[in-house]
């Protein structure tokens, strides 16, 4: 199934019906009076979060969602039926955007989650509601109120507890593939991952889910390279894992274009709980891996694991430290949430 995290969609609500203008004519009944009924109110547009999606590939084929109109009146005091609802079914996770691609209408984090995005009009009121003591035989009546139509943006930022982070080749599919029953493509190439791969790791009888984004480049914010295209999957992250080569050439280099990215993209990115860890060990001695350590962890200013996906060396290490970053943030968000809103 091709990944697909960013659609345009058009919607119309649908348009109340018209109001009907009639009179009651029955044998033996002079004066009937008026008996037109009111028109059925136009179906609304929804969005809804259900379970079992992780892409927007659904709306690639189809963008336009049009909500039925409501009938018009009839006489006999007949309302005209009121027009279907339609519902748009996306993943959780998903914002919505208005047209101009920065407002946000609505972010859908909980599953069930329903936002209403157009309004059907209502229907149009029947000579009926018109008769007063003066004026015992209107004869007029209300159109229908017409339908929203609107453009919108369908943004899918996938929700996982750790995300990984590193240049091409850093081994972030690897350390997936290695640490959880996923299989992302791996190769001796950069851009082996061409959209984000999720994976349910386990430790320590608990379990939390990373997602693996392609590999960024420098200017990566700006729009080079595929990364910036997906670093929206790991805002919603609790913790970062900062995968560093340790075969490359330019150890310090590479550490530094990564932190310098996610400092220009913004969204608290840098501000999240990072965990590096000094990748492909099982390729360096005893002496380069405690010399490159040192090295990295005098430029980052905080410790620095060493790992390899390959062998599994220090694997378990990680795992645990990353839990432990996970449990403490999401305690953090809960109490934010339990003590709700500040007031006065």
């Amino acid at each position: 199934m091709k990944f697909l995290d960013l659609c345009k969609v058009y919607i119309r609500s649908g348009s109340g019906g018209n109001g009907c203008i009639s009179f009651r004519r029955e044998k033996y009944i002079e004066y009937g009076g008026p008996d037109g009924g009111d028109g059925g109110r136009g179906g609304d547009v929804w969005v809804e979060a259900v379970d079992g999606l992780n892409t927007l590939i659904d709306f690639r084929y189809q963008q336009h969602f049009f909500a039925d109109n409501g009938r018009p009146g009839a006489g006999r005091q007949r309302t005209g039926a009121d027009g279907k609802d339609i519902v748009l079914k996306v993943p959780v996770g998903t914002e919505i955007l208005d047209e101009d691609e920065e407002t946000v209408l609505a972010d859908l984090t909980e599953l069930g989650q329903r936002v209403l995005l157009a309004k059907g009009g209502n229907g149009g009121w029947g000579n009926l509601h018109f008769k007063t003591s003066t004026n015992q035989a209107p004869r007029r009546s209300n159109p229908g109120q017409e339908g929203v139509e609107r453009t919108i943006w369908l943004r899918l930022k996938l929700i996982a507890d750790v995300g990984l982070l590193g240049l091409p080749n850093a081994g972030k599919s690897t350390f997936l593939a290695a640490t959880s029953n996923a299989r992302p493509k791996v190769a001796d190439y950069p851009f082996t991952t061409l959209h984000p791969n999720l994976g349910v790791v386990g430790v320590d009888d608990a379990e939390f889910v990373v997602a693996d984004i392609p590999g960024l480049i420098e200017g990566a914010h700006e729009g080079r390279g595929l990364g910036d295209l997906f670093l929206g999957h790991v805002e919603r992250c609790a913790a970062l894992l900062h995968l560093v080569d340790g075969t490359s050439g330019t150890l310090l280099e590479d550490y530094q274009t990564i932190i310098d990215e996610i400092e220009a993209y913004g969204e608290g990115l840098a501000d999240k709980p990072r965990v590096t860890v000094l990748n492909k060990i099982d390729a360096l001695d005893d002496e380069e891996r405690g010399f490159l350590k040192e090295e990295l962890e005098r430029v980052a200013g905080h410790d620095v694991m060493l790992m390899s996906g390959v062998s599994k060396e220090g694997l378990t290490d990680v795992l645990r430290a990353l839990r432990q970053h996970v449990k403490i943030t999401r305690k953090r968000e809960e109490a934010t949430e339990e003590a709700g809103p500040w007031q006065p």
